[in-house]
């Protein structure tokens, strides 16, 4: 019997005209689709007619899950791996199931589209030739050690950031000491997509003005 495959499908972001036709043909085709939170994913699925079963898959799935899904591509079955929004392996436990795969010499295709990385360095409108990608903040051991790695980094650093700690994470960032810039987009794709620029002061000034809109996910890049 021959292997299936994994598919590593990237979904929307935010608007859910950001999937290509080749993303949505693999959704329906494929046995499984193993998603972060099955609830997040139906949106799509719904607004797209895709019938495909759903299957849980985040970070707190047991080992179990991804032995489960390893065995089933092992059986012929084709999985397409999403996350709530972007491209998987990112910033979600699609590298395990990936690395199992590839283990298991199971095929792994990409299917590229949205990513809130991509997006954020498209619209920088500064040379990002060169840069380095640290994924979010830790929550609380190694976060003063985070953000001074920021500070002391001669290449422009891109990070995601949560709506519950970017005005203190920012604080933090000032409270360091930095002559540097940074560029803020939240809520990228979407109906209320805004991107702030300017120093850290600058734009602490401009949430602390307007808290209404720390809301969304963050992309930041810092020069």
């Amino acid at each position: 019997m021959e292997t299936g495959k994994l598919f590593v499908v990237a979904t929307p972001i935010g608007n859910l005209e950001d999937i290509t036709f080749r993303a949505v043909r693999i959704l329906k085709e494929a046995d499984f689709i193993a998603c972060e939170d099955t609830r997040v994913t139906k949106k799509l699925t719904f607004h797209y007619s895709i019938n495909t079963q759903l299957i849980s898959f985040h970070q707190h799935s047991k080992l179990q899950k991804i032995d489960y899904l390893v065995s089933e591509m092992r059986a012929g079955k084709n999985v397409a791996l999403v996350t709530d929004a972007g491209t998987p392996g990112v910033s979600d436990p699609g590298n395990m199931l990936v690395e199992e795969a590839v283990n298991n010499e199971i095929q792994v295709v990409a299917i590229p589209g949205a990513s809130a990385l991509a997006s954020i360095v498209s619209i920088a409108g500064i040379d990002l030739q060169k840069f380095t990608f640290l994924g979010f903040p830790p929550h609380k051991k190694g976060r003063e050690t985070f953000f001074k790695q920021i500070i002391a980094s001669e290449l422009p650093i891109v990070y995601y950031e949560s709506p519950h700690r970017v005005i203190k994470n920012l604080q933090l960032f000032q409270d360091l000491g930095n002559g540097k810039k940074i560029i803020v987009g939240r809520e990228l794709t979407k109906i209320f997509e805004e991107v702030v620029r300017g120093t850290v002061e600058k734009v602490l000034k401009y949430f602390a003005q307007h808290k209404d809109k720390v809301r969304g996910e963050f992309a930041v890049v810092v020069y």
